[in-house]
């Protein structure tokens, strides 16, 4: 058993390619960050802050489903279960369903393995008695689980509206590597941001107090301490506004002035007005939703939601290869 000074596991090459990515990124027609490298420990820290900020719906929205229906979530996809909890963050959603699901292991996975072996280690002394091994990985783009994840019961558990982040293509491509996983047993219990007034949506991404902004704006240091590059912070403000054409909430950086940034390797002149593209958030209709879990291999069993309809529980079981 993996105790709570034990390190996260790092994934195979793990930030191998990084250097790469993001040269090949910033140099695109639409300079872009992906929405993973938002999350170093600052990042981390800030995105903790937004939710709960009162315009952030999401969370306080999923949590609420989670009271009202966790004891029959708990009933449908049962308890013992291996409990692998992709993009954990400090690990809060998954802990404050342990005395329903009572996982015989659990398995944060975390990008940023700093921030996600802090929260496991303050975790552990809670709750002693389950087995964890928390993973640092880019799941984004592989999910290979090592040998010390349980293969029975496999429950991944993927809240919040993450899987927004993903275009629909990259969705399904996703969704089918999770289902690889599932193993025989295995099922899918996803948050998952449903339509609604663009109002919320505008607000919800660009909150009055500016912590979004923050949040948004940290990446750039991020990629400066990653690449050895310049970006100066005081010369970028953030945008987050719902884009209709494209059913998603679009986060970017404007350049408030033309401007020259190098990294380790390249460089790129910036006009001012010009964007870096840092996040999508898709926002699903219920139907869809279920549609693109089948086309993935998985069986929607049931379908939890708030009153007003602006998020959904689902969870799915996976279909036999």
């Amino acid at each position: 058993m993996l105790n709570a000074t034990s390190p996260a596991v790092p994934a195979a090459n793990d930030g191998l390619h990084v250097p790469a990515e993001l040269d090949e990124s910033l140099r695109a027609r639409q300079a872009w960050i992906s929405p993973k490298f938002l999350y170093d420990p600052l990042g981390s820290k800030l995105f903790e802050a937004i939710c709960e900020l009162p315009e952030y719906y999401p969370t306080r929205t999923e949590a609420g489903i989670f009271d009202l229906h966790g004891a029959e979530i708990a009933r449908t996809v049962g308890t013992g279960a291996t409990l692998i909890d992709l993009g954990a963050g400090n690990c809060a959603k998954a802990a404050g369903l342990f005395p329903l699901l009572q996982p015989r292991q659990y398995v944060p996975v975390d990008i940023s393995a700093e921030f996600l072996h802090d929260a496991v280690e303050r975790l552990h002394q809670r709750f002693r008695h389950i087995e964890m091994r928390p993973l640092g990985m880019d799941f984004s783009a592989s999910l290979e689980l090592p040998d010390v994840v349980r293969e029975e019961r496999r429950l991944f558990f993927y809240p919040g509206s993450s899987i927004g982040n993903f275009t629909p293509e990259e969705a399904h491509d996703f969704l089918q590597r999770v289902h690889a996983q599932c193993g025989r047993d295995g099922g899918l219990l996803i948050g998952v941001d449903l339509a609604k007034d663009h109002a919320v949506l505008d607000a919800a991404y660009d909150d009055a107090l500016g912590v979004t902004a923050a949040f948004n704006l940290n990446v750039l240091r991020h990629v400066n301490r990653l690449l050895d590059a310049d970006f100066d912070i005081r010369q970028w403000r953030h945008r987050g506004f719902y884009n209709p054409a494209q059913g998603r909430v679009e986060m970017h950086l404007e350049a408030r002035s033309a401007q020259q940034v190098t990294w380790r390797g390249g460089s790129r002149r910036f006009a001012a007005g010009e964007s870096i593209h840092t996040e999508n958030s898709y926002k699903y209709r219920q139907s869809d939703a279920v549609g693109m879990l089948g086309q993935a291999g998985f069986a929607a069993t049931r379908v939890w939601t708030d009153p007003r309809q602006w998020f959904a529980v689902i969870y799915a079981r996976a279909l036999p290869h």
